[in-house]
């Protein structure tokens, strides 16, 4: 199966082309803005490097949120284009849950994923070692992130650790910090995409997912109205 995924959602641009554990072409690089102006041409030259086309790709992966209302949807929007274009299975996979799959942990450990999400809040969501979920994604207020957390000995990644640390250190909870990447990488959103294929078939997967928004957007339509999401 040979594979692209991309990520645009949060503070970088990333996107790789795999086939099994055989990495094609990969591209990673912190990017807070300029998503839109990059991602084609990247998906481009990736696919020249690799020597393939459009044609040759059997399944996309995506990062769907939470992230930048403007950065997630130039992903998704990619994506989804792919996808429909070639009759593909899209695999849609959450900021955290890239960002906590390379992160070791020892069986008495939570891994804690958080981005900082300005305004006194934060996007978490909490694994067990082996990276199952233990909470669902959540946006919560930095004085009531620990609240949100069970355990005793946490594993820190992502934007948000040092706002946590603070928090837990304040409580006398123990934690430490991965050395994992605190931005999602589109390798590792491959890798869990293919995992998720091999293990529910392709077909689960026909129908493009849908963006997490924990949060609307700060931009407003005239008169004040909220913009509508589709």
């Amino acid at each position: 199966m040979t594979l692209l995924a991309l990520d645009t959602a949060q503070g970088a641009l990333s996107a790789v082309l795999i086939r099994g554990e055989d990495i094609l072409a990969r591209h990673f690089e912190l990017r807070t803005k300029g998503h839109a102006e990059e991602l084609t041409g990247l998906i481009a030259r990736l696919l020249d490097e690799a020597r393939l086309t459009p044609a040759d790709l059997t399944a996309l992966a995506v990062t769907i949120g939470p992230g930048t209302f403007t950065g997630l949807r130039v992903g998704l929007a990619t994506a989804r284009g792919f996808a429909l274009a070639r009759g593909l299975p899209l695999v849609g996979v959450t900021t955290l849950e890239a960002i906590a799959f390379p992160v070791s942990a020892k069986p008495d450990e939570v891994i804690v994923a958080s981005f900082d999400a300005r305004r006194d809040e934060l996007y978490l969501q909490s694994f067990d070692a082996g990276h199952q979920p233990l909470t669902e994604p959540l946006l919560v207020s930095v004085d009531d992130a620990v609240a949100h957390l069970t355990g005793t000995d946490f594993v820190l990644v992502g934007t948000g650790s040092e706002i946590l640390s603070e928090k837990l250190g304040a409580q006398g909870l123990r934690h430490r910090f991965s050395d994992a990447p605190a931005q999602p990488d589109a390798l590792n959103v491959a890798r869990i995409a293919l995992a998720r294929i091999a293990a529910e078939g392709a077909e689960t997967f026909a129908k493009a997912p849908e963006p997490l928004y924990l949060r609307a957007p700060d931009a407003k339509l005239p008169g004040g109205l909220d913009p509508v999401f589709v």
